[in-house]
């Protein structure tokens, strides 16, 4: 039973987000762990894998990203002072930095939330419409025209709703209940995420 459980990555997914969720939305807020934040997000990896080659840059993208928080996550204990020090370093905005790193993984938990949002009211097999919003939603202002363009193009190669949920080993009720809880965890996470960086005045859009 238990390696059954250890083979359904929407159930970890979910698990390890609610935790993040219940620090989130806690009224004094504490610092979130560096490391709590960078294992939840690393456990989404896998859906940028299911997606196919429509979101292989993403993929790439956010497994070095989320490698890059979990290596810091030895030395650097909670999100607010990996921002600080990048601060005091002024290397904020620079390619590589920590903080640059966090922002991108923020985004790809967001694409992933909008992507299950329109899932779940999506009707029929296709995830195209679903994976489409959410690319242009997220992703695409951030994008130049030749990334848009090949990420087009790769949509109609995205495997079929029930291939995905095949892959995830799930069925439809149970992936529906799963990707509900993702996108009612994720929500607080993502905030959380963006109030410490408006709250260093560094903006979300770069």
């Amino acid at each position: 039973m238990g390696s059954n459980e250890a083979d359904k990555p929407l159930r970890r997914i979910g698990a390890s987000f609610e935790q993040l969720a219940a620090v989130a939305k806690q009224q004094q807020q504490p610092a979130m762990a560096a490391g709590d934040f960078s294992r939840a997000c690393s456990n989404v990896s896998v859906l940028f894998g299911c997606l196919g080659i429509a979101f292989k840059f993403a993929e790439m993208d956010y497994v070095a990203k989320v490698n890059d928080l979990l290596e810091a996550s030895k030395t650097i204990s909670t999100l607010p002072s990996m921002v600080e020090l990048d601060i005091q370093k002024g290397t904020v905005r620079q390619a590589g930095s920590h903080t640059r790193n966090l922002l991108r993984v923020k985004r790809g938990i967001d694409m992933v939330k909008v992507l299950f949002e329109q899932i779940l009211v999506t009707e029929g097999n296709s995830l195209k419409d679903a994976a489409s919003k959410a690319y242009a939603q997220v992703f695409a202002p951030h994008h130049g025209w030749a990334i848009r363009k090949a990420v087009g193009a790769g949509m109609y190669a995205l495997p079929s709703k029930s291939q995905l949920l095949k892959k995830l080993n799930e069925d439809e009720n149970s992936a529906r209940a799963q990707m509900q809880s993702f996108v009612r965890s994720s929500g607080p996470v993502i905030l959380y995420v963006e109030d410490l960086f408006t709250s260093k005045n560094l903006g979300l859009d770069w």
